[in-house]
């Protein structure tokens, strides 16, 4: 079955434009939970634009549900992971000022870096997924660093799914079923929405998880938030 984790940085964000509670970051996580989400996703930032680094310390006691915490693997950022011991940190190659994650680490030329910083989550307890993009160099590296999962960077598939789904996934199918070999655990995010997510699954039924965010949230002014949450895990064949 492949878990719905709710990435709620745009909430987070709407809430911090006016500098008050609302909406409450807390209550909605937990409404997520409540309509059907299997996790919540944050991205901590170091400008903390939207994602507080005190919402995960808040969080994490409250959640029932698995509880990921992304972001570049700085002091600051690993302090604040072994302090909250999330079920999973997924670490992405992202600058301190980058709008949001639109490429996936070279496991290679960081392999040292990643190698040590994944030992040190591990050694908490922590599951560790590394953003990576669909090239068998990249993965393979990711299984050498001792990586728990990848979280294949869909991007450049949302891109292109207008144009032809087939066309779009033609480089994912095959790095799936090479993480898979491997013995990885198969994430997968960024881009998904209601249009493209169900082909993503169908053509990759062993994902372990999709990651949905901006999308989710963005549906939810329409559809609201709990109906939303069951469009996507429909999507999911839930």
């Amino acid at each position: 079955m492949t878990h719905l984790s709710v990435n709620i940085n745009k909430v987070a964000l709407i809430r911090n434009s006016r500098g008050s509670e609302l909406p409450n970051l807390l209550q909605v996580a937990l409404d997520c939970e409540r309509f059907g989400a299997d996790g919540i996703t944050v991205h901590p930032r170091p400008d903390e634009r939207h994602i507080k680094y005190d919402d995960c310390r808040t969080l994490k006691p409250q959640l029932s549900t698995e509880f990921n915490i992304e972001g570049y693997p700085d002091a600051k950022w690993l302090a604040l992971v072994k302090e909250v011991q999330p079920a999973q940190a997924t670490l992405v190659p992202d600058d301190p000022n980058q709008l949001t994650s639109d490429h996936g680490w070279d496991t290679i030329k960081h392999a040292d870096f990643l190698r040590s910083v994944i030992e040190d989550l591990q050694s908490h307890g922590i599951r560790v997924s590394l953003f990576v993009d669909p090239q068998e160099q990249y993965i393979e590296g990711a299984k050498k660093v001792g990586a728990d999962r990848i979280e294949l960077y869909t991007g450049p598939y949302a891109h292109l799914y207008p144009d032809g789904p087939a066309k779009a996934i033609d480089k994912y199918v095959p790095a799936a079923k090479f993480a898979q070999s491997l013995g990885l655990g198969l994430n997968a995010g960024h881009d998904l929405n209601l249009d493209n997510l169900a082909y993503f699954h169908e053509q990759i039924p062993f994902l372990d998880e999709v990651s949905i965010g901006h999308a989710l949230i963005s549906d939810a002014l329409y559809y609201g938030l709990e109906n939303t949450i069951q469009l996507y895990q429909r999507r999911l064949h839930k």
